[in-house]
């Protein structure tokens, strides 16, 4: 059956990006290069067109992309950008100068790789389909460079098709996707490390020393040049939030202490590409700076006209990020969480959780959920002095309950990027 006999089996006349993507999800998270390099070549090696730069790592990675998308946005290039996972709709993950592609030509671009695609060959996934269409788009609208954001690894990642890349990242690394990448963190930093390439420049981040041996090991071996970033100072004398790093200052539009580390692994790149010969004036990286904005992430938002604050915190070492910035408000804390099951719910509850937080769990919509119920009972033991912890059915009846609760507490949304993307897509519906 031909590719657009099947989209109209399927979906009938009328196809919107959901429907031209539903039938790859099916075949799940696969790692391995060979089916992407097969379809981008029956698309013409399109990522053969585009430098790029490589931002792996466990966190940090999305507010990288995006303080380097907007830095040479304001220098002038035409730059794209491809992030994962979308909060609300397939077309965030693909940016052309700071905007989103338009969904008519997303559809265009996935109705030609469906039309690409070998059925006789291995089936391909679905993040190997939206990863071609970013590589097709940069390609067809001859961008200077795109920053590319790793899926889920790096050494097998569909992203890693590159041998060239103009500076390898790799921001963080901390136990995450253990199922996959290897139970301990040196299993782990090796998948990451695997995006980095021979000769090629690589901007690292702060790592844990069992990674960090793994990752230096790497570099060595593939005579990589190498800048082993530390955190920007932040400047206290400005009345908005300033940093310094490497003589740069420069404004923080991103909340939270560890922006200081993302904006200089972003700033470390930057001056690797002016030593190449990019021009990139102290004004684009302090006006790119100003303008960054990475969604879900300390995002302050309303509620039913009451004050919000949601963040992804879907891992320990973001889930610690969050509470340093949280230490930092002057009311005590009611938290409204979900967890997909695949993730290290103890890890993240020792890191958020205190003595007198109120605590509404609920479930995370079409996803793996963790079991509300089976988490408050570990909640319960990780913390066993909390004011209130509660298992809910539905995420708005979680947000009732903790509103209502609230006597003078902030409320929180956090534990899944998939939750926040629900919850924002159904105000946005409400609204």
């Amino acid at each position: 059956m031909r590719f657009e006999d099947l989209l109209l089996f399927y979906f009938g006349d009328t196809l919107d990006i959901d429907a031209l993507l539903k039938p790859y999800k099916r075949f799940g998270v696969h790692l391995g290069l060979e089916r992407i390099q097969d379809l981008l070549a029956a698309l013409g090696n399109p990522h053969h067109q585009v430098p790029i730069i490589h931002v792996a790592g466990s966190n940090g990675k999305g507010s990288v992309c995006a303080y380097l998308s907007s830095i040479f946005t304001a220098a002038g290039y035409r730059v794209g950008r491809y992030t994962s996972p979308h909060l609300l709709d397939w077309t965030e993950r693909i940016c052309l100068n700071e905007k989103q592609i338009e969904a008519t030509r997303l559809q265009q671009l996935l109705e030609q790789i469906g039309v690409a695609i070998d059925a006789k060959t291995e089936s391909v996934t679905q993040f190997e389909v939206i990863t071609a269409a970013a590589w097709l788009y940069f390609a067809q609208e001859k961008v200077d460079l795109a920053v590319i954001e790793v899926g889920l690894g790096g050494r097998l990642d569909a992203t890693n098709v590159c041998d060239r890349p103009l500076v390898s990242i790799i921001t963080s690394l901390s136990r995450e996707h253990w199922q996959r990448l290897g139970p301990t963190l040196a299993d782990i930093a090796r998948e990451k490390a695997g995006i980095l390439k021979s000769n090629c420049p690589a901007v690292i981040g702060q790592l844990p020393s069992a990674a960090q041996e793994v990752v230096a090991a790497r570099v060595t071996e593939l005579n990589c040049p190498t800048v082993w970033v530390e955190p920007a100072q932040e400047l206290k004398h400005q009345e908005q939030r300033w940093a310094v790093y490497e003589g740069i200052e420069y404004p923080l539009a991103m909340l939270g202490e560890v922006q200081l580390l993302n904006s200089a692994l972003a700033l470390a790149a930057v001056q690797i590409l002016q030593q190449q010969g990019w021009d990139i004036s102290i004004s684009a990286i302090q006006q790119g700076m100003a303008k960054s904005c990475w969604q879900g992430r300390l995002q302050w938002t309303t509620w039913g006209n009451q004050q919000l604050l949601i963040d992804g915190a879907h891992n320990s070492a973001a889930a610690q990020a969050l509470r340093q910035y949280v230490d930092t408000l002057p009311q005590p804390v009611t938290w409204v969480m979900g967890m997909l099951s695949t993730k290290d719910h103890r890890e993240v509850f020792q890191a958020l959780l205190r003595s007198n937080d109120q605590l509404y769990l609920a479930p995370v919509p079409e996803h793996s959920s963790a079991v509300p119920a089976d988490l408050a009972i570990l909640a319960q033991q990780v913390c066993p002095h909390l004011a209130v912890c509660d298992a809910c059915d539905e995420l708005f009846e979680a947000l009732e309950l903790a509103f209502q609760s609230n006597h003078n507490r902030q409320v929180i949304l956090c534990g899944s990027l998939y939750l926040l993307g629900y919850f924002l897509e159904n105000c946005s519906k409400e609204n």
